[in-house]
């Protein structure tokens, strides 16, 4: 971490349930922010003179730090976001695997030899590390993403600085702790800050010189301001942002396994995952068998919590605006607190906000479709394109509709949520551009140089 001497001012992040303080964290100032990324820099000649099996023991001894932190990192998520054990156990479990994935690439890195039209010149593309990497992390599977974050930067030969969440302070330090007990000192740098000064520590870490990548997952929103930050100062971005995820089901489909893989999608993590699905479009031949059995199943799922009184009044507001214009609820109701029992909507058209407004919440809406080319169109009319999902018994035809959805990530016969760290995750449109995982991530966090050897005399026309 940062070695630059803290001020005392400190900030309280409250249960959502209770209203409890759960943690508390360092308000750091612009200047301590860039201090870290000062650390981070004199840190990086270091580490990335290492070869790549020592990033990958470093690596494998940070994925086993991480997994001994399991019962603080299952009560900071439980207690600055709401989380259950089960989601925090989840999050534990892909995080340390895709720290592996991620020491599994520095072997990965490599180069080519390009042929040249020049006699005796030898052309190579060489990977190197780009520099500092900055990752900005949320709070909705603060451990998966804070890992994400800075996994695959650091077995590239970067070093990093963790931008954590304000809404789960102590669940991205203890990510921070745990590669910091496994790698050099000052190759991962932590940054906390109260609410209120988010801007203006974002917009320093940003702008510090050393900073040559940036990767950020969050909302649409503030993905455009990183994004235009980003370029005023020429850094590539990585963004990985909203999502309105459809999933189609036609006629032909096992609507058995469609309410499984829908009720997941919509509902796990009470519907705030990047990758939930937010819309469900059915073939009007099988949509009321499809809506009778889904909410049959819905209605045997508990309540849970969301992350504020914010996101109940999303929700709320865009299924009223529904229910005002024809829609019917099949499940759910008013919440109490911020605990929410999940809903579904029938009969959601393109007219409605619940339609094409992420929710972020237990929400879903069932949409009718004429035919598959009517369930396309209904999954393209959307400014998202992060994930989507097609349920069919002909494999072939669902691979056809899948090329034909504008999304990042489509699934045929399997839910929207679907995340492994060997992937390449990203979206498209208001989704966001660019891509984590595996050999993408490799290209996304190394920078690509060509560089030649003259074996011959030259030949100059001067």
């Amino acid at each position: 971490m940062a070695e630059a001497d803290h001020q005392d001012a400190m900030f309280a992040r409250r249960n959502p349930v209770s209203g409890a303080i759960a943690t508390q964290a360092c308000a750091m100032t612009p200047a301590e922010a860039s201090a870290a990324c000062d650390a981070a820099a004199v840190a990086l000649p270091g580490w990335s003179a290492l070869g790549p099996n020592a990033h990958r023991a470093m690596l494998g001894k940070a994925a086993e730090a991480l997994e001994a932190r399991a019962d603080a990192f299952i009560a900071a998520m439980m207690g600055e976001t709401g989380a259950t054990e089960g989601w925090a156990r989840f999050n534990l479990m892909l995080a340390a695997g895709m720290v592996r994935e991620a020491a599994a690439l520095t072997t990965q890195i490599g180069g080519e030899v390009i042929p040249s039209d020049k006699p005796g010149c030898i052309a190579m593309a060489l990977r190197e590390p780009a520099g500092v990497v900055l990752g900005i992390a949320p709070w909705n599977a603060p451990i998966i993403l804070g890992v994400r974050a800075i996994a695959v930067p650091l077995a590239c030969g970067n070093t990093v600085v963790l931008k954590a969440s304000e809404l789960c302070p102590q669940t991205h330090t203890l990510i921070v702790e745990a590669f910091a007990e496994a790698l050099p000192p000052g190759t991962i740098q932590l940054v906390t800050n109260a609410p209120a000064d988010a801007g203006d520590v974002v917009g320093v870490l940003i702008d510090h010189k050393a900073v040559r990548r940036v990767n950020f997952t969050g909302s649409t929103h503030v993905g455009r301001i990183v994004a235009r930050r980003c370029a005023d100062n020429l850094k590539p971005a990585l963004l990985e942002l909203g999502g309105k995820a459809p999933l189609l089901i036609l006629e032909d489909a096992d609507l058995d396994e469609a309410v499984k893989a829908a009720a997941f999608g919509a509902f796990m993590n009470s519907g705030q995952i990047c990758m939930s699905t937010e819309r469900i479009i059915v073939v009007d031949s099988v949509a009321d068998a499809f809506a009778q059995k889904f909410a049959a199943k819905v209605v045997t799922m508990a309540a849970g919590a969301v992350i504020d009184r914010k996101t109940v009044e999303t929700v709320a507001s865009l299924v009223e605006d529904a229910l005002a214009q024809g829609a019917t609820r099949l499940t759910g109701g008013d919440a109490d607190g911020v605990v929410m029992a999940a809903q579904v909507i029938d009969g959601v058209t393109p007219a409605m906000k619940l339609f094409r407004d992420e929710s972020f919440g237990p929400v879903v809406g069932i949409a009718r479709a004429r035919d598959e080319a009517h369930a396309i169109e209904l999954a393209n009319d959307t400014d998202y394109g992060l994930s989507a999902a097609v349920f069919t018994r002909d494999t072939a035809r669902g691979l056809r509709i899948a090329r034909q959805i504008k999304s990042g990530i489509c699934h045929v016969n399997g839910p929207t949520v679907h995340d492994e760290a060997q992937m390449p995750f990203g979206g498209v449109g208001a989704s966001g551009y660019g891509r984590f995982g595996g050999r993408a991530g490799i290209d996304a966090f190394t920078e690509l140089r060509w560089i030649t050897i003259e074996t011959q005399p030259g030949h100059f026309p001067i």
